[in-house]
């Protein structure tokens, strides 16, 4: 605790998708957030309520110095651009577990399904056995083994995995970068998906606001705690095309395929495609994760009805039109796990 009994929250990655959405959700619970920079004036200009700190997370003092007085570090941080992940990630994961070592600060990691092969399929659960196909995955499993050990060392550590994002402030998301494109009005959907396979998705806010739940209940939670949310199920692959429809006021909007032919061409290029390339098999059968364990732990999952969170994403985006990105009225929309799943 500060001085003025404020908790403080060392982000590292806040200028990222869940990272800055985390910082902002605990921002409102009053909590002070220290944000870790390369170059923390130029952070500051677009988010100034956080106390921007000079560092690198792949500098072990850096992250020390920053943490200090910290009750929790949130390590969302990642290469851009996908670059050097071999090099980079298990670095910085260490700098991290040293950091909250030294404090006594819980670790929160926002999880990805990289971690899992296909054998764990089509329900994911926790405890599911990690087998990655890819080499990010591998990288991503091993993190989990390093925080785990550090759990049994003393360190408190929360993962919350999630389907793919979209939202306000996710950026690197196949939403915003297939789906759509920012900037420009939406007259047809880019859908990676094979027709008729379910794909979970997770709307930022409330991976965010689950999160900071959690974080509220860290003490009564394993030392070791992973959680799966379950965000949006879209069933067969169209749920979530029809709601970007009915965003856009266009219900006849035209679906495509996302051309996977052309990726062993440009992936040489262009990293991020090498990598979604790799993670095509998410696509092509379904993987849906229960939320057991999180409901007993917080109760309801937090969940935003897909129609406000989709016009809210294509708004951010600058995909719709002032009078289209404003919230319509509309018939209440079930919750999540009423009549066994979400429907748009």
């Amino acid at each position: 605790m500060t001085e003025q009994g404020k908790q403080i929250a060392l982000i590292l990655g806040a200028t990222g998708g869940i990272g800055g959405a985390v910082a902002r959700n605990l921002k409102a619970r009053g909590w002070t957030i220290r944000a870790l920079h390369r170059d923390p004036a130029k952070a500051a200009a677009k988010s100034e309520h956080f106390d921007w700190v000079q560092g690198d997370a792949m500098r072990a003092d850096d992250v020390l110095a920053a943490a200090d007085g910290a009750s929790l570090i949130v390590h969302a941080v990642n290469p851009p651009g996908y670059r050097n992940w071999g090099t980079l990630v298990l670095p910085m994961i260490d700098n991290t577990i040293a950091a909250a070592k030294a404090t006594g600060a819980t670790v929160l990691l926002p999880g990805t399904i990289y971690n899992f092969g296909p054998d764990a399929f089509p329900l994911l659960h926790e405890k599911s056995p990690q087998n990655p196909v890819t080499a990010k995955g591998k990288i991503r499993a091993e993190m989990e083994r390093r925080l785990e050990t550090a759990s049994r060392e003393g360190v408190r550590v929360i993962i919350v995995r999630a389907g793919d994002f979209f939202g306000p402030g996710a950026a690197n998301s196949w939403f915003s970068q297939g789906m759509v494109t920012p900037g420009k009005p939406v007259t047809a959907v880019m859908y990676p998906g094979r027709k008729g396979t379910g794909h979970q998705w997770a709307y930022l806010p409330d991976v965010a606001e689950t999160m900071a739940r959690l974080v509220d209940r860290r003490e009564t939670l394993a030392p070791f705690a992973v959680f799966h949310m379950q965000g949006f199920w879209d069933d067969d692959g169209t749920r979530l095309t029809a709601a970007i429809r009915r965003a856009s006021g266009n219900p006849n909007m035209k679906v495509r395929s996302f051309p996977w032919w052309m990726m062993p061409f440009a992936a040489p290029f262009v990293p991020l495609l090498k990598e979604l390339r790799e993670m095509r098999y998410i696509w092509q059968q379904p993987l849906r994760m229960p939320n057991d364990r999180l409901v007993a732990a917080i109760g309801a999952e937090p969940w935003t009805p897909i129609d406000e969170a989709v016009r809210a994403s294509l708004a951010t985006l600058g995909c719709l039109p002032p009078e289209l990105a404003m919230p319509q009225r509309a018939l209440p929309a079930p919750r999540q796990g009423e009549m066994g799943e979400v429907t748009a």
